[in-house]
């Protein structure tokens, strides 16, 4: 495990991702494994440093992923604004069509916005639909990633929330998890990531992981779920 501490940006991305397809899924938490607290607050756990950070892992996609329930809480723009780069498009998973038409980003006009969908689901004006077969009540997250490249989408960032974060790793659909952590303990709250469960230590994935430690405190393990750590013995 690499360990940097420094004021200059984080890394990104190892360098056969920097072109080409990939899938990274991003997520701030506290140091016991909180997204938000028990009334649902999450803004901001992480520092300005990991906003910079984002902001910049957008700035390198084609599209950013949000499941309906954090399009709902969040309004979020999903917009790059903290450093230079073109806005990637905003995608909505919604497959039974609860996403309000009021979200500031349907009417914004500063990037496509996509609604994710199973066939016959309402989506808002201002959105472009995309019809996905459900299986076993869920949209896939291959046939979501399908469609997006079907598109020229092929660069992806997952934002949120923990459960469609989730869903996609369990499918073994990321190629890239990014944790930042926040030097924070909350004692209770939303946890990040709550994954099919492995039996013994050795199912455990142990993927090849930088760290970075920012000025400010948050700490960011870039997680290449491609590439696992040897195990001993």
């Amino acid at each position: 495990m690499n360990i940097a501490t420094s004021k200059a940006p984080a890394p990104l991305l190892p360098d056969r991702f920097r072109k080409g397809a990939v899938v990274i899924a991003q997520l701030g938490q506290t140091l016991d494994g909180r997204i938000a607290t028990v009334t649902g607050a999450s803004k901001y756990i992480n520092g300005t440093a990991a906003l910079d950070h984002l902001h910049r892992l957008r700035a390198e996609v084609d599209a950013v992923i949000v499941g309906v329930g954090t399009a709902i809480a969040d309004d979020p723009q999903l917009t790059v604004r903290r450093c230079e780069g073109a806005h990637p498009a905003r995608v909505v998973i919604d497959p039974n069509g609860r996403v309000p038409a009021s979200l500031g980003m349907f009417g914004d006009g500063e990037a496509e916005v996509l609604v994710v969908t199973r066939p016959g689901g309402d989506v808002p004006d201002g959105a472009d639909r995309i019809e996905v077969e459900e299986r076993d009540g869920a949209l896939p997250p291959a046939a979501i990633l399908a469609a997006l490249r079907a598109r020229g989408l092929a660069r992806i960032l997952l934002e949120g929330g923990a459960d469609t974060l989730a869903r996609f790793l369990d499918a073994d659909a990321v190629d890239l998890l990014h944790i930042l952590m926040a030097p924070m303990i909350l004692g209770s709250g939303k946890a990040g990531l709550a994954l099919a469960p492995v039996e013994r230590l050795d199912q455990a994935r142990r993927p090849q992981t930088r760290v970075h430690v920012f000025e400010d405190g948050d700490v960011l393990f870039t997680c290449d779920l491609r590439r696992e750590w040897e195990r001993d013995g």
